[in-house]
């Protein structure tokens, strides 16, 4: 049986827009409540009768939250312009090598706004 798990985590952190237009609203710095949701997708083994464990997401997403979590973005290495966008490109390089049955990260910016990454 094949089946897809997701689990969603939460960020505090900051972020400006650098190259967007003077004036823009997202160019000057403000904060979200960033909630991440990381997907896996997989055959069940049929032994223990999951695909994995939801304490091993947590387990390998633990230093994305620590890199990111009450920090100002920008200053995070690889994301000098944080959109949601680059966001969820950059967690997936640093998951993926780990998590290889990833098939997706949401990163909710807030509650009606998210971008979808499934890689390249």
């Amino acid at each position: 049986m094949r089946v897809r798990l997701s689990h969603d985590f939460t960020l505090e952190a900051a972020h400006s827009l650098p190259h967007l237009p003077e004036g823009h609203k997202c160019r000057r710095v403000h904060g979200h409540t960033f909630l991440i949701e990381l997907c896996v997708e997989g055959e069940v083994d049929p032994k223990n009768g999951w695909l994995m464990d939801y304490a091993d997401l947590e387990r390998h997403f633990e230093p994305v939250h620590k890199a990111l979590d009450h920090r100002l973005l920008n200053e995070v290495e690889g994301l000098d312009n944080p959109s949601s966008e680059n966001l969820a490109a950059w967690i997936w390089k640093k998951l993926k090598p780990a998590l290889p049955q990833m098939v997706e990260i949401v990163v909710h910016e807030t509650d009606r706004a998210r971008c979808s990454y499934r890689g390249e």
